[in-house]
């Protein structure tokens, strides 16, 4: 029942802004963020860096991820967003859309990707999501969000 694009359109705005809400996981200035990217992505269209795949389920856009090549670099990929939304989480959902992610990056040339989280407790889920698909943990950067709140860097061999 799950569909998957891969292009943005007008709508996804509002439903980016919708899942990232939802989550729970993000401060209120960080969404606009998120938003952001797929604006970008609208008004530049491929020259913007910034990829996307969303998953429909019913003709509902029910989560989503972003990436693009890390500049400078020849197939490292950054894993900026992936989120599901609220209601949909648990169902196994973000496993399938991560599988598309990494075959998108395989298919651009992509050979690692690079994920970035945060060491609060309300992230254990997330950084055990990461491990279980098999990211490795590359770094910890100590206070880097906030005093106490540690930045974990992950990579996923593509």
């Amino acid at each position: 029942m799950l569909t998957f694009r891969s292009e943005p359109v007008l709508a996804d705005i509002e439903n980016i802004r919708e899942i990232i809400a939802s989550s729970g996981f993000f401060q209120p200035h960080e969404i606009p963020v998120a938003v952001e990217l797929v604006e970008e992505r609208l008004e530049k269209g491929v020259e913007s860096g910034y990829s996307f795949i969303f998953v429909e389920l019913y003709g509902e856009t029910v989560a989503y991820s972003c990436f693009g090549e890390i500049p400078c670099t020849k197939g490292s990929y950054d894993l900026y967003w992936i989120a599901t939304h609220d209601k949909f989480r648990g169902k196994g959902i973000g496993k399938k859309l991560m599988g598309e992610t990494v075959k998108a990056i395989a298919k651009l040339g992509g050979r690692s990707i690079y994920i970035e989280t945060s060491s609060k407790e309300l992230y254990e889920p997330t950084r055990k999501f990461y491990e279980n698909l098999g990211c490795s943990t590359e770094a910890i950067l100590k206070d880097f969000y906030d005093t106490n709140d540690h930045k974990y860097i992950y990579r996923l061999a593509v």
